[in-house]
Order: C-alpha cells, then structure tokens, then sequence
C-alpha cells in the first residue's frame, strides 16, 4: 500500500472512530425548541431521538381551536437562519412595526418598536413548530416519535422511560435534553435529585384569549402592522395580527381581589366590565362576553431553577429551563437563543461535552434570569406606562438620541429585541444605568415643550458619557438588524 493510500485509510479510520464516539441523544419534548435542539444536533452528527408526549398536531388539533400567536424578534430569527428556516416562516409572519395604543377615551397613540425597517414578527405557534417538525422528519439522524409520555428518567446514565399505549419503553442515550416546556416532566422529576433547587413563582395576573374576525372581505379591522394594546394598569388587553386578518386577543387580569376573574362572575358585571374599560374595542371583539363567561382563566407563572445541568447528563432547555411571563415577547426567543449557543459550544469545545454543559449553564442562565426580570418589569410598561404622556416623551427622546449618538445609547428594547449578539444580561445592566441618566433629563423644567431643543441632548451626552464611562458599559449596536422582504 502506498503512503498516500495509508494516510487516506488512516484517516478514514479516524474520521469513521469519530462518528462512532458522537452520542446518542434523546430529546423529551417536540415542541418549536425541541425541535430546533434536534435538527441543530442531527446536522453536528448526534443520532437523536425526539419524542413527544402529545399528538402530532399536523394530524390533529392538538390546540383545540386556539390560535395562539407568539413573536419572533432578532434572536429568533439568527437561530432559524441558523437551520435555514427563517424565510419560510417568515412567509407566514406579520411583522409589527409599532405599539398602537388605545385610551380608555378612544384616543389613540403610535410608539414605533425601532427603527423604519425594524420590526417584531406575529407567528402561529402551531404553523412554526409544524414547520421545525417537516424540517426534523427530513434529518436522517433523527428518529420523531408522538404520543410518548415520560415515566422515569435516571439522571446517572441518561436513560428514559416512556409510555406508548400502555407499553413502557427505555431508551439508553448518552445525554437527555428536557425540552418539554413551562410544566416540563424532565424539571419535576430533577427535583428528586440532590441539591436541585426549583422556585416556581405566579403572577397576580392570568388571561384567557379572545378574538377579533377580519372584514367580510378579508381585510383587517385595525391598522395590520401593530401589536395593539388597551392599557388600563392593573390589567389591559392586546391584539396581534393573523394572516387570515383577524386578530388573537389577550385579556390579563388578576386571578383574584376586587376586580379580577374571581370577582366577575355575572353576565352582567362582565358586560359592565367590558363596556366601561374596552368601549372601543366592543364593536371589533367577537362575543367578548361569552368567551369571558366560558373560559378558564391560565395562570402566568415563571420558573427559576438551579443547576440546569445534572450529572452533565441531562440538561434543561428552553421554558424546561426558564419559563417566564410573555410581556416581553422573548420566552421563544430565548429559547432558540439556548440552542444557537449549545451548538456554538459545540464547535468551540469540538464535542467534548464535559465542557460543553458546563458552559451552556454558565452563559445561558444568567442571561435566562435576566429576560425574565425584565418580562416581569414589562408588564408594568404595558399595561400602565405606554398609555402615560411622560413615557412616550421619554421614549422619543431616547430614540432621537440614538439616531445622534448611536455609538454611545441604544434603547433597552432595541437592545433586547434588535440586537441579537447581545447578551441579556449586558442589556439589564446598561439598561438600567440609561433609567438612572434618563431620570434627570425628564427634570428638565418644561421638558415636554423644549425636548427637541439642542442643549437637552448636549446634557444627555454629557450624561451618558459619565455614565458609560466604563468601556465595558458602552454600547455600540454592530448587530445586524432584519428587514421586511
């Protein structure tokens, strides 16, 4: 044999004992993160098993006639390009460019989410993850099973037990992602384990959905490119944009206390709810009564668990890992957010996954904890500040200053929403030091008529520049930003 020929087969030999040592992965869970986990891993070389307690929705309804909407912002969006998906979901997306809010009078406001061509996408929850499923199904290291519901997992070696029609089934595997979202089984049965701590807190607010039909001829009933929102402080009501023109509504409102769902529970106290607090939005809803009447109020809760990594065998994901409240629109974002990094690590560490979760826990939970403060602080902006005069003032003046300065301050949400190789963490922190340096501009005698004027931003930058005199607090937004097609 000629040496070429010998380095030729001892490097095939290598490259075939490499493939033999990737491992063999099983994913409890084939919701949109779970199956985002499975195709990013499959196209690194892991054989996978992705399973799913529920029933293929693609064959049957699995959501009971909800339309749920979720929104994809730039994180999300780097992670299905990432697989090459983004354009086709964006296909079926809308994106919203802009809050509209709606007074108690009627009145109506326009606060702009970025810049021109940046926007947040209205998604089907059902139409991203059938599509992540078609893209699952054509991996051929990826075996996709439905109707799979977890008994047992063993957190020393990795293997589960699932239940198929009455037959339990193990499956051995060398690493076990839970991926089985907000009440994942995989997280209560890492209680169980030693030194696992888990605070499950809920919100004083929960929703049922409501709904508003398009036009007769299709058209929509409101401006289409908006996230609409009627805020009214301890609760309010927003809308997101369907592609059939209609609009999926959600009504937060306290669980319990003097005006809650536990309170309203006569036909004729929600009608008087409804028609003191959402005149205008009577005529658009489609029996916004009955729906109330019938429904069950859902909880909104957050999750915070420690460690995510057990063993450094099995390892949480997505709300599995981090379930927080939705006021921020970043739980599914977060989410693919953990899978783009994962593999990134991957590639980093070249597949030793004694270092691989360590590292995904240490970047991804500090990050986790703070979207999730931030979602939590969100609702207070929503439902009470976006409708104030003093916060719309202050959010244009930051936005101007950002078109001046944009070395130096980008808005928060910019930050978290448009600004995807930031971490969250760095966007909590900078964002909180821009609160404390905004606090004194909006002192500014006669604010609201001299906003525009040159000195205000002189200050600003002065300001800021002491602020952020640290390099490691300035901000310079390098990202790149995703345009409507």
């Amino acid at each position: 044999m000629s040496l070429t020929s010998r380095m030729l087969a001892s490097a095939k030999a290598k490259a075939d004992k490499k493939a033999q040592a990737r491992k063999h992965i099983t994913i409890a869970g084939a919701g949109p993160v779970g199956s985002l986990l499975a195709v990013m891993l499959a196209r690194q070389g892991y054989s996978i098993k992705l399973f799913e307690s529920r029933p293929d929705s693609r064959i049957k309804n699995i959501y009971q006639g909800k339309s749920i909407n979720i929104a994809i912002s730039d994180r999300g969006w780097l992670a299905l390009a990432a697989v090459g998906l983004d354009k086709a979901v964006q296909q079926q997306a809308i994106a919203m460019h802009k809050r509209v809010m709606h007074a108690v009078d009627g009145t109506i406001t326009e606060q702009a989410y970025g810049k021109k061509s940046q926007a947040i996408w209205s998604v089907s929850r059902a139409g991203i993850n059938e599509q992540l499923l078609g893209l699952a199904e054509q991996e051929p290291l990826i075996e996709l099973q439905f109707e799979q519901r977890l008994v047992d997992v063993d957190f020393n070696t990795a293997s589960a037990s699932f239940m198929h029609e009455h037959q339990l089934e193990k499956i051995a595997a060398d690493l076990l992602f839970g991926a089985d979202g907000a009440y994942s089984k995989v997280r209560r049965l890492a209680q169980e384990t030693p030194r696992f701590s888990y605070q499950q807190t809920y919100m004083p607010q929960s929703y049922i959905e409501l709904h508003i039909a398009a036009n007769t001829d299709g058209s929509y009933k409101m401006a289409k490119n908006a996230l609409h929102i009627w805020p009214r402080k301890q609760f309010m009501l927003i809308a997101l944009p369907n592609p059939d023109g209609s609009f999926t509504c959600t009504l937060f409102l306290d669980f319990q206390g003097e005006l809650s769902f536990a309170s309203l529970t006569e036909r004729a106290e929600v009608e008087q709810f409804f028609a003191t607090h959402f005149a205008d939005a009577m005529p658009l809803l489609e029996n916004p009564v009955d729906e109330f009447m019938e429904k069950s109020a859902n909880p909104l809760f957050l999750v915070q668990v420690d460690p995510w990594v057990i063993n450094n065998k099995v390892a949480l994901i997505g709300d599995a890992a981090h379930a927080m409240v939705p006021f921020y629109g970043q739980g599914l974002n977060c989410g693919f957010e953990d899978c783009r990094v994962l593999t990134e690590l991957i590639t980093a560490h070249q597949h030793d996954w004694s270092k691989i979760l360590p590292a995904y826990q240490a970047q991804r939970k500090i990050n986790a904890d703070a979207i999730t403060e931030l979602a939590q602080r969100n609702f207070i902006e929503m439902s009470e500040l976006s409708g104030q005069a003093d916060f719309l003032l202050q959010k244009n003046i930051e936005a101007e200053f950002h078109k001046r300065h944009p070395e130096l301050w980008t808005p928060l949400y910019a930050m978290v929403t448009f600004s995807p190789h930031l971490p969250y963490s760095q966007a909590l922190m900078i964002g909180d030091m821009q609160q404390q340096v905004m606090q004194q501009i909006m002192q500014i005698p006669d604010i609201e008529s001299c906003w525009q004027e040159d000195f205000v931003y002189q200050k600003l930058y002065q300001l800021a520049q002491t602020a952020f005199k640290k390099p490691s607090a300035k901000f310079c937004n390098k990202s790149p930003t995703r345009t409507e097609s």
